[in-house]
């Protein structure tokens, strides 16, 4: 398996035209992160503030969104190898809108519920990583995946990730002009019009076999790995908006123009995927670029100063999404055409279902006010993720250029 079989490549009658076909998912992305960002910025100030309820409930509507993520990433995930990509495409790019509607005219506890699952606030990831509507996601990677070369994936999930970074860095900075309440009306027309952009995408279909899984073996590597990974995840990432609000009290404005900078910076980085990929792999291209941020999210809760804080803070997106188009390509080369949907669909849910536990743990953590833990079990479990990947994928874990290392490596 150290190179992708015929049936990973692009199908040759797929039409010369497919950059075309990328552009409008893009936009479909883009309206998508642009409202992820006013989301992201919004949705804790709703819960703590406007609404008036605690940590503990917030960390409740987040678990419950991940859990709600998790479980429809996989269903997506079957739908787009047995069903179609475009329809489900289509079918889960209507639920963000619909949940911005829910939370613009609803601020009641059950309805905030509704909201978070059926638009997967989850924040358990970067503004560009899913942490807002994350059920599209394995479709749209498998997409990406279905209309570029193997040579070019890298690049193209680059692309993908570092426009949906930047939107979603512009979103959370845009809600800083508007209401919490504005923003929740910006983000549903926002998303509502981004559907329109799929109506000319085609894609080829190939279709799968429910009972046909060949990589299951590669499949559950990705998946023990994405399981420690969403843990970790959901011990921190939801709570760092929430963290600045209840140790330095930072008004909703300033947080949302530093939260644009950590965007930013994340997007640029994510260009640096390909080099790193070429240069060391993606196994130790993970072990570098997370285990320091691994290291330095130990300063925060340690060291009592915001403009440290805030450094780590912008810093910290950037370090986690760096090589994550290196880790896609890698994944999407190890399967077959037909299981790209399933495998992306079973490695985001035991990423997110991991993350759902992790999540309530820290929101009763800091409604005690003991922060440091999470940001200590976040490092230790970090650690330990990057010393599976060595195990599982070797220490160079692509071979030569974007090829995967071979199978029990």
């Amino acid at each position: 398996m150290s190179r992708p079989s015929p049936s990973s490549q692009p199908p040759p009658d797929l039409p010369v035209t497919r950059g075309i076909h990328l552009f409008w998912l893009a936009l479909f992305r883009g309206s998508r992160s642009v409202a992820a960002g006013l989301i992201t910025i919004a949705f804790p100030y709703l819960v703590l503030q406007q609404a008036g309820y605690s940590a503990w409930q917030l960390g409740l509507l987040y678990t419950a969104a991940a859990i709600a993520t998790a479980a429809l990433g996989l269903l997506v995930g079957f739908l787009a190898d047995l069903w179609g990509q475009k329809r489900t495409l289509l079918l889960v790019g209507a639920m963000l809108p619909i949940s911005a509607a829910i939370a613009w005219s609803q601020h009641t506890l059950p309805w905030l519920f509704v909201a978070a699952t059926v638009g997967g606030y989850s924040a358990t990831g970067s503004l560009m990583g899913g942490g807002v509507g994350g059920a599209a996601q394995p479709i749209q990677s498998t997409v990406v995946a279905s209309l570029a070369t193997a040579e070019r994936r890298t690049f193209f999930f680059s692309v993908f990730a570092f426009l949906g970074g930047v939107l979603a860095a512009g979103g959370a900075l845009l809600a800083r002009t508007m209401s919490v309440h504005a923003a929740f009306g910006a983000a549903a027309l926002i998303s509502a019009a981004g559907i329109l952009c799929l109506w000319p995408l085609r894609v080829h279909e190939t279709r799968g076999h429910l009972g046909r899984l060949p990589s299951l073996r590669v499949i559950g590597k990705f998946s023990v790995t994405g399981a420690l990974n969403g843990f970790s995840q959901g011990l921190l990432m939801p709570f760092l908006i929430p963290f600045f609000v209840l140790v330095y009290h930072l008004p909703e404005a300033r947080m949302a123009t530093y939260a644009f900078i950590g965007g930013l910076l994340a997007s640029v980085a994510l260009f640096a995927a390909p080099v790193l990929e070429r240069r060391w792999g993606f196994v130790r291209s993970i072990a570098v670029t997370r285990g320091l941020g691994a290291a330095l999210v130990l300063v925060l809760p340690l060291w009592h100063s915001l403009a440290i804080a805030l450094a780590i803070y912008v810093l910290t997106p950037a370090l986690r999404v760096a090589a994550l188009p290196a880790q896609q390509t890698a994944l999407t080369e190890l399967v077959s055409h037909e299981e790209r949907g399933r495998a992306l669909g079973l490695n985001q849910v035991t990423r997110l279902t991991a993350s759902a536990g992790a999540v309530s743990f820290t929101g009763y953590a800091f409604s005690l006010g003991d922060f440091p833990i999470p940001f200590v079990l976040y490092a230790v479990l970090m650690t330990v993720n990057i010393g599976l990947y060595f195990r599982f994928f070797g220490a160079d874990g692509l071979n030569g250029r974007g090829r995967a290392a071979p199978d029990g490596a």
